[in-house]
């Protein structure tokens, strides 16, 4: 049975254990987090949120783990909008996708609302969040566009996953 909180539990601990590997796993669960068709499967945002907290606890430093999500999140979106903008019409027909017809028609119609800002915006909520690179791919957004939104939102994105947890430990005065 799929269990989150022993999924964070481990995942935190493993962290804690190996402070020298927090940027590699960070990098990870960002991607995984980001990449179409993984990410459905991967719990990346509570994990990223307890990291965040780890960092403060831990005396761990902010700016690579922050960066290796940063990096992470941006990768999977490149990679998403290449199947895209690869496969065209036919990535919306591979799974899971192919199961939520739904998620993927309120991409496109986010997408069209929204353009550049759409990819931006996007990483910011759940499904949307691997869904819109696939779907600027398809529809065949400039590269130069796409990428500008993604690495700006992905910096934005892995601050707004990480620094909460850091903040309220150090505020609480743990």
């Amino acid at each position: 049975m799929f269990d989150p909180s022993a999924i964070v539990a481990a995942t935190t601990a493993f962290v804690e254990q190996h402070h020298y590997l927090a940027p590699a796993v960070v990098f990870g669960l960002a991607f995984g987090e980001s990449l179409a068709l993984i990410s459905f499967f991967i719990p990346a945002t509570v994990l990223l949120l307890a990291i965040g907290a780890l960092i403060e606890a831990a005396g761990l430093h902010f700016f690579p783990i922050w960066l290796a999500a940063a990096a992470g999140a941006a990768l999977g979106d490149a990679i998403s909008y290449w199947l895209g903008f690869h496969y065209k019409d036919r990535a919306k027909t591979f799974w899971p996708l192919s199961r939520r017809p739904d998620l993927v028609a309120r991409a496109e119609d986010f997408f069209q609302r929204f353009g550049v800002w759409g990819v931006a915006i996007g990483r910011f909520f759940g499904p949307l969040r691997a869904v819109v690179p696939l779907i600027a791919g398809v529809l065949a957004m400039r590269q130069t566009h796409f990428q500008v939104a993604n690495v700006a939102s992905a910096g934005l994105w892995a601050f707004a996953m990480l620094a909460p947890g850091a903040a309220a430990l150090k505020l609480m005065g743990f």
